[in-house]
């Protein structure tokens, strides 16, 4: 069932930045997402997840629900580099007025070793 609340997020848009969270809160939400994608795709139990990680199974639990108050983005994004994502943090070159933005995007994109 579908309910219509008047309300359609641009497309190419997360529904989550647009629920009115600071965009440190939505960065980890996103992350967060991944994560529990993640963990589906390789078919990993939570407690697999914890050997791999060092995350504790319980955290885990929270983290796939969107409890995310007590972690950081950092360890939020040290968790995916563990399952085997590359982690790319990239600051824009050009500057503004005003505070910049801060955003998470998934790409196809892979690390090139040398």
């Amino acid at each position: 069932m579908t309910i219509d609340i008047g309300y359609t997020v641009p497309a190419g848009e997360s529904v989550l930045d647009h629920l009115g969270r600071s965009p440190a809160f939505a960065a980890k939400a996103k992350l967060a997402v991944i994560i529990a994608k993640t963990i589906q795709e390789l078919g990993l139990s939570q407690r697999q997840v914890q050997q791999r990680t060092g995350i504790p199974q319980a955290r885990i639990s929270e983290i796939c629900r969107g409890k995310l108050k007590d972690i950081s983005r950092e360890r939020l994004e040290d968790c995916l580099q563990q399952l085997g994502h590359d982690v790319i943090i990239t600051v824009a070159t050009g500057r503004h007025d005003g505070v910049g933005e801060l955003r998470v995007e998934q790409s196809d994109r892979t690390l090139e070793t040398a």
